[in-house]
Formats: structure tokens, sequence, C-alpha cells
């Protein structure tokens, strides 16, 4: 993927704007290959759009972009403080070692680029999640994090025994190139901005586990409002 579109705008607002990142779209400039705010940049004509948080290359999914540069630092504050809620979904091939929950630990730099959680709990990534059955060999996690540790849905659940299908860094990397894409997608963001509440909740739009009835009624069904689960 190496566009946006007007499809892909969300949503147009006096301080931010919110975008729909394809899966396969590097958030920044890499291999002289313009990365998501770029191209964001690109197709509003405009430089005046400012990154306050990001999401990993495989990952789909709900991003913000502040219009000033007093509205990045509003909302990256925000983010920072935990007071925007983020809700992501994964689906893996995997049984779980349990189905809800939390998962708390400390995280480290492991090998090539990847990282691992500790026992130690000093500092810890704090992820918490519900799960359900779409297909046989096929489970849904719906996951709230309660910090921002770079790679922090991925790790946690390879940590509970469920790698993200296709997620070739932490899943098995055979089964992973199998897959057409990493299963993992930024579902829904809610917060309160100039006494303003902003809740948006977008399902995928691309990849074949994601795009399936049985999925389908799950988020229409059980996940309509992430944030009852929690």
């Amino acid at each position: 993927m190496s566009t946006l579109t007007q499809a892909d705008i969300i949503a147009d607002e006096a301080e931010f704007m919110l975008f729909y990142k394809p899966a396969g779209m590097n958030f920044h400039c890499e291999d002289g290959k313009a990365g998501f705010v770029v191209l964001a940049q690109e197709l509003m004509q405009t430089k005046e759009l400012y990154s306050v948080h990001r999401l990993d290359k495989m990952t789909s999914g709900l991003i913000l972009l502040a219009k000033s540069s007093k509205a990045a630092n509003s909302l990256a504050t925000m983010f920072a403080a935990r007071e925007i809620e983020k809700y992501y979904i994964a689906i893996s091939t995997r049984k779980p070692k349990k189905k809800q929950g939390w998962i708390k630990a400390d995280m480290a730099p492991s090998r090539r680029g990847s990282y691992k959680l500790l026992q130690t709990k000093n500092d810890p990534a704090i992820t918490q999640f519900h799960s359900t059955s779409i297909r046989p060999n096929e489970r849904l996690f719906l996951l709230k994090l309660h910090t921002g540790k770079t790679h922090q849905i991925r790790v946690a659940l390879k940590s509970i025994g469920a790698p993200i299908a296709g997620d070739i860094r932490y899943a098995d990397a055979n089964e992973a190139k199998k897959e057409d894409r990493g299963y993992l997608h930024a579902y829904a963001l809610r917060f309160t901005l100039n006494n303003e509440t902003h809740t948006y909740i977008l399902p995928p739009r691309e990849g074949e586990r994601f795009c399936t009835a049985e999925l389908d009624t799950i988020l229409r069904e059980q996940y309509k409002k992430p944030w009852e689960l929690f």
C-alpha cells in the first residue's frame, strides 16, 4: 500500500483529523518511500498535520493527526497521560493460556529489533484483553492498552501462547508468511477534548481473516462498545 485516498479520511475536526492507515504502510518515511504522515499531508495538500501517536507497519486502523503544533502538544500529552482510550483487535490461530485478563510485565529489547517480556514489573507494559472464538483455530482478541510500549500487543499475545496471525517477527515465521497480512487493527478511540467527547469505532477493511461474516457479527453484537467490556 503506497497511497491514501479520500475514503481513508474518517473525521475532520477543528483541531485534528482521523485517518484509516492501511496494513503494510510505514508510519515514517523509509527507503525513499513516503510514510503515512507524508501521504496524509499530500492528500490534504498541507504540511500542517502533526503526528501524536503511531502504528506499526503491519497494523491497520485509526490514527490521529493534529492540525497545529499546539494541538499536537495537547494530544500527545493526553496520550502520555492515558486520557485517550485505545482499543485494538487481533486474531491468533493459537489457543491462549488464558482467555481474558491482564498482561503486566516490564519489556526489554531482544534480538534484531524485537522485544521481550521480563519477570519484573518496575515500569510494566500493561495490556487488558478479552477474547472469543471466531471459527475453529481462530480466536479474536479485543485489547485495551494502559501503556504505550513499542510492540506491546504483539509481545503480550506471544507471552500467552497466542501470537498474532501473520506477525512474522513474533509468530512462527513459516506460518506467518502464508498470511495475507498481520492481523492487528486499531479498532476504537475515545477521548474528551475541549469538553467534547469523541468516540470512533472502525472495523478493519482488509485481510481474509478480518473480512468474514463471523467476525462482523462479533464486532456488531459483542464489541460494539468495547469500553463496556473493561
